[in-house]
């Protein structure tokens, strides 16, 4: 059997501020800042991949109309280039030159253009102009 008591309401105590418990409070989240991309700036290809490019040149550059033009290795393009919020990139359709080059020298600009169309993100990494996407990852160092 239950005998009803006296204190039938208990007061609540206040809980304690973090700083009467000598907690410290936590910091903000910061939110990332959302980068520019260097629009006008002209780039060098240093990677493929993750593999070097030291015996071949290709380039990318995209202006304030975003439009983006380079050197591929034998031919030169130009396409659409679209730098989205959240870092992320489209290119549209390429329109390239028809030189003829060796193989090994096609097969590199295949790779390369076929990275840069498939491009869906991009960063600056210590300087460095990344761009990835389903066909890869390519890197760029700033051109003089």
């Amino acid at each position: 059997m239950l005998m009803p008591t006296g204190a039938l309401a208990q007061r609540r105590q206040p809980m304690p501020s973090r700083e009467e418990l000598g907690t410290p409070q936590s910091a903000p989240v910061q939110q990332q800042q959302e980068k520019n991309f260097p629009l006008g700036a002209s780039w060098t290809a240093v990677s493929l991949n993750g593999k070097p490019i030291s015996d071949r040149r290709a380039t990318l550059m995209v202006d304030q109309n975003l439009r983006g033009t380079g050197f591929a290795g034998c031919n030169t393009f130009s396409a659409a280039a679209y730098p989205l919020r959240q870092q992320s990139f489209a290119v549209g359709p390429l329109a390239l030159t028809k030189r003829s080059c060796d193989k090994g020298l096609s097969d590199f600009e295949r790779s390369y253009l076929t990275a840069l169309r498939a491009t869906q993100k991009w960063d600056l990494v210590n300087g460095k102009l990344v761009l990835k996407g389903g066909a890869g990852e390519l890197q760029f160092d700033r051109a003089l």
